[in-house]
């Protein structure tokens, strides 16, 4: 069962721990997702894979098995912050050759031959939502990042053009969450989905 914060719980984000998605901690995750798979079964694999293939694995655990089979492989896929024994957050993190719809993007597409790791996708408890959390995440993927010695942090935040945005179109991250744990933007093609980067 899911602890709710409140006040007497205090500063959760000074409580939070990060961990790349492995096979130990894969039924966190898999109970952060719950049924729906974070959002209509997608199980962060949209960016992974073409539309048809993503669609169809939608269908009978297709997108779940395949995320879980790159885990499985030991391959990178992201990080969780865990709070109290429970995963609270996601993050997909992974070199960027990871992902078809990137490498494939007119917007997004690669700016210089620098090797970078992508951060393509956000996922908080509804629970844990508008706390800081998203903003700790990204700290502790920085901190994920220098461990393994990567160098260049790549996403693609959205500014958003409305005061209050729901929060099934915050997937990708805000920009001012990103900005605020030292992200600078290095493309601007968007105008409201800049491309940011983290030197490490």
């Amino acid at each position: 069962m899911k602890k709710i914060p409140s006040v007497k719980d205090g500063d959760i984000l000074s409580e939070l721990t990060f961990e790349p998605l492995s096979k130990k901690n894969w039924p966190l995750f898999v109970q952060l997702f719950g049924e729906r798979g974070a959002c209509g079964n997608c199980w962060c694999m949209y960016f992974r894979l073409k539309k048809d293939d993503f669609v169809q694995g939608k269908e009978n655990d297709g997108n779940k098995n395949s995320l879980k089979e790159l885990v499985w492989a030991g391959l990178p896929t992201g990080v969780i912050g865990i709070y109290d024994g429970q995963a609270v957050g996601w993050c997909a993190f992974a070199p960027r050759e990871e992902y078809l719809k990137l490498e494939n993007s007119r917007v997004h597409k690669r700016i210089d031959d620098t090797p970078v790791w992508s951060i393509t996708c956000f996922f908080i408890d509804k629970n844990f939502r508008r706390m800081g959390v998203s903003i700790a995440m990204l700290k502790g993927v920085i901190d994920v990042a220098r461990k393994q010695n990567i160098k260049v942090i790549e996403a693609y935040p959205t500014i958003p053009t409305q005061e209050k945005l729901p929060d099934s179109f915050a997937w990708i991250g805000l920009y001012r969450s990103f900005e605020e744990a030292g992200f600078e933007i290095a493309d601007r093609t968007s105008k409201n989905r800049p491309m940011v980067r983290y030197y490490l």
